[in-house]
């Protein structure tokens, strides 16, 4: 005999899930953290549409907010076990109908619209961001001693490997910390994709008369490195520019060989807003909770990360973070 809990658990999950709108907006809360504008311009639909929808979901336990300033992000919440992890794997494959495993684009014509229209979304974030470094270009040296971060690049550093091994470093910018690691006598290939930055970088590397930094032009959630090239990843105050943070990390983990570090500087959460106007941030800083999950998620492990205090206490500066991780031996990322 069926449990009335059972039955009841059936009715909502029915419900929720029989409304094609929902189903939608979970399908495209797995792969990205979107804010209600972000949905809208996906789906097309008002911001009162979007909202009802997504108290539903809330409601069920299926979804996960974050507040980011003045925005807040979802995320999906996948069911651990029991109805609702049936349905919504049945509900997925149903959808995907044919295709291949981890194919990126559904065959369902209205899901590969949603893709698509999401790929727009993220690409916009990158390109609020890539043009703020190319109008910044070298001039970001100035600008950004705002960070007074010359203490965490040490701190950073000291996380990553002897001489002599590969270093990735991420979101080069004008290439100082991809400069500071090559006269530690570490092999680096720096990662930016701003032209105007890497041409920065590159006159930088030559007035000090640097070699062993080879310079890419690429994105951080496509990075332009082989399985397994890197001995090493860092990514020094570059997170919060990104339009898909975890996706960067995850490119880190897979580019870095067994047992290779990723190491990820950033700020803590916070709420200065005039960061995004006057810095071009993207994210006002990130969680204890989402780093460690997104190295985890990314085959990380020997998680450590530290928290410290602004360097500069009289600027309206948040607090820090320097975290670390180690591509596990037994898997891990592929």
């Amino acid at each position: 005999m069926v449990k009335t809990e059972s039955l009841q658990s059936l009715q909502k999950v029915f419900k929720t899930l029989a409304d094609p709108t929902r189903v939608r907006i979970l399908a495209l809360l797995e792969r990205e953290e979107l804010a209600v504008q972000d949905l809208m311009q996906v789906l097309g639909m008002a911001q009162s549409r979007v909202s009802r929808h997504l108290a539903i979901l809330r409601g069920a336990g299926l979804l996960r907010g974050r507040r980011d300033g003045t925005f807040v992000y979802y995320r999906f919440v996948a069911p651990e076990g029991g109805v609702w992890r049936e349905s919504w794997e049945l509900a997925k494959r149903n959808l995907a109908g044919a295709q291949p495993p981890g194919a990126e684009v559904p065959k369902d014509a209205t899901l590969a619209r949603d893709a698509a229209a999401l790929a727009r979304v993220l690409e916009a974030r990158s390109a609020r961001s890539r043009a703020f470094f190319d109008a910044v270009g070298p001039e970001w040296d100035a600008l950004r001693k705002v960070f007074n971060d010359d203490a965490l690049r040490a701190r950073a550093v000291a996380r990553l490997v002897p001489p002599g091994l590969r270093v990735a470093d991420i979101g080069t910018g004008t290439g100082i910390l991809a400069l500071e690691l090559a006269q530690l006598g570490l092999h680096v290939v720096a990662v930016d994709n701003s032209p105007r930055m890497l041409e920065a970088a590159r006159a930088k590397l030559e007035a000090a008369a640097v070699r062993g930094v080879e310079l890419r032009r690429g994105e951080a959630s496509a990075l332009p490195l082989a399985d397994r090239e890197m001995d090493a990843a860092v990514a020094h105050m570059v997170l919060q520019y990104l339009p898909s943070p975890g996706d960067a990390i995850r490119e880190m983990a897979r580019s870095v060989r067994q047992g290779g570090v990723v190491v990820i500087v950033d700020f803590v959460r916070h709420d200065r807003e005039w960061m995004r106007a006057e810095l071009g941030v993207t994210w006002l800083g990130f969680a204890e909770a989402e780093i460690r999950g997104w190295f985890e998620a990314a085959g990380l492990g020997e998680f450590r990360i530290e928290t410290l205090p602004p360097l500069s206490p009289g600027r309206d500066l948040p607090a820090s973070f320097i975290a670390s991780g180690r591509r596990r031996t037994n898997g891990g990322a592929s």
